[in-house]
């Protein structure tokens, strides 16, 4: 059998100490409601199967949006009258790949802010000598006009944006006024980072932001596991970094519901999610591992034979720090980019022949005559 990675639920272990239980029928309730006084037909139809899925909840079906732990714990940080919004796009993000639906735009945008990173990951497209070299052009920081410009598009239309690809983002220039911008747009911004750069100054930036889930990149719960794995990195300094940003929130933004996770790769059996949980779980609220994928150079990988289509073309749209488009991070050289922000919309894009061309061979089995699309596992 295949390798497949899967991106729909991708933590492969989630692990919570907050309480998780769901009142269905509060929840079906409050979409009723909503029900009751939505205009738009589209919204109505999804509102009405949102309904209908929680219902009957625990009975097979493949296509079911389920209210899985994360996914309850963001719900439980938003405003009760946010609920409806945000299980709407929610829907969008986890129903929409399945059935292949696609409307005006991506119901997920990954915003990279930078590409550079100070780090040198084992299963990272950073160790590509090729890709980090900055005279080959993929290394720069999104300038802020750039920034402005997709976050006023998506304001209203995305509700589910991270800042992160394929750099560390707290290492670009002007992030904390890009975070300060964020501040009211967005139901659910997250922000990976591997937190060697979380000064003082950055963590009042991500507080007063509209960041709602802060995660920490970290994949072991020793000094000597987390230092192969995450070459360059300290965990010492991590450490005291995440110690310090715990001490302001507490100190100075007792009121904040931003969520903090620790999220790592999952790349041998020695990474115990038991051991992570003891290591990380009073530093964070959740610590989860994904699946490792083998995308650190997908180029000189064999081919796979892959029919599946990827889902992340009806999920998600990547923004690299130049403005260019592209469906996917594993396409880290962008061979199959989809357009550029400075000449089209986002909407322009996610809706343009390019794009269109891609879901087409991947739903007509011809993925394989794609390259890199047939060197990778994600499905």
């Amino acid at each position: 059998m295949k390798n497949i990675y899967k991106k729909h639920n991708s933590f492969s272990n989630f692990k919570t100490k907050k309480e998780t239980i769901v009142d269905y029928n509060e929840i079906s309730k409050c979409l009723a409601g909503q029900l009751n006084i939505e205009t738009n037909i589209e919204r109505k139809k999804i509102f009405k199967d949102l309904i209908n899925d929680l219902s009957t909840y625990g009975k097979e079906n493949k296509e079911k949006f389920v209210l899985n732990p994360n996914v309850v714990e963001e719900m439980k940080s938003l405003d009760k009258d946010k609920v409806p919004d945000y299980l709407y796009h929610r829907y969008r993000y986890e129903i929409f790949p399945q059935k292949k639906i696609l409307d005006n735009y991506p119901p997920y945008l990954q915003i990279e802010p930078t590409s550079i990173c100070n780090y040198r990951c084992v299963f990272c497209y950073q160790t590509d000598n090729v890709f980090n070299k900055k005279s080959n052009n993929f290394m720069g920081h999104m300038a802020f006009e750039t920034f402005k410009n997709i976050v006023d598009q998506a304001e209203g239309n995305i509700e589910f944006i991270s800042l992160a690809s394929r750099g560390e983002p707290l290492m670009c220039k002007d992030i904390e006024k890009m975070l300060l911008y964020t501040k009211n747009k967005f139901l659910n911004l997250k922000i990976n980072t591997n937190a060697s750069m979380l000064t003082e100054k950055k963590i009042h930036a991500i507080l007063n932001s509209g960041v709602k889930t802060l995660s920490f990149s970290a994949d072991a719960a020793d000094e000597k596991s987390y230092a192969e794995l995450r070459v360059n990195g300290n965990l010492n300094k991590i450490l005291k970094n995440i110690n310090l940003f715990n001490q302001i929130r507490a100190s100075e933004y007792s009121n904040s519901k931003i969520i903090t996770r620790v999220s790592g790769v999952k790349v041998n059996e020695n990474q115990k999610i038991n051991e992570m949980q003891k290591f990380w779980g009073d530093l964070v609220d959740q610590v989860a591992f994904v699946n490792y994928v083998p995308w650190e150079n997908v180029y000189d990988s064999k081919n796979l034979d892959i029919a599946t289509p990827c889902s992340d073309l009806w999920r998600r749209m990547f923004i690299w720090w130049d403005g260019k488009a592209n469906p996917c991070d594993v396409d880290y050289k962008s061979k199959l980019s989809v357009g550029e922000i400075s000449s089209k919309s986002i909407s322009e894009i996610w809706k343009s022949p390019e794009y269109e061309k891609l879901r087409e061979s991947h739903i007509s089995n011809e993925r394989s005559s794609l390259d890199p699309c047939n060197k990778c596992n994600v499905v």
